[in-house]
């Protein structure tokens, strides 16, 4: 199974936790060979990879992130595993910080970035897995 958004009830825990304190988001992302765009789109003809759609999205989110009092906190290049399957499943892990939990929930409800920002993100992800920690 693949996972690309948030299902309805992890989104409803998300929701009930603390909106006013800081936090952490784990990213871990797994790019489609090719990018799904829905037809029609303009970015449909361009034949991107997932990893070339995802960094578009990347690249229009973090001004997003900035605004909000957020940034990345980490990332890194994967070397290989130490404890674990040899294989890693995942082609980019990251760590998000934001001021509050609120500010995940402005971001995701802004009508911008619901219509111009997170395309990119649905038609480049495989599978992906976003997990909460209070910073």
């Amino acid at each position: 199974m693949h996972y690309v958004d948030p299902g309805r009830e992890n989104f409803a825990r998300f929701k009930a936790l603390p909106r006013d304190t800081p936090i952490h988001l784990l990213n871990m992302i797994r790019y489609r060979d090719r990018a799904a765009y829905p037809d029609g789109s303009e970015f449909a003809a361009k034949g991107w990879t997932g990893e070339q759609a995802f960094a578009e999205y990347f690249r229009l989110l973090l001004p997003r992130i900035a605004a909000l009092g957020g940034g990345i906190v980490w990332e890194g290049r994967f070397e290989g595993v130490m404890t674990g399957p040899a294989e890693f499943e995942w082609d980019k892990v990251f760590v998000m910080g934001l001021p509050a939990a609120s500010a995940f929930l402005a971001l995701v409800t802004d009508p911008g970035y619901r219509s111009e920002v997170v395309i990119h993100r649905s038609a480049g992800v495989l599978d992906s897995r976003l997990v909460r920690y209070g910073a």
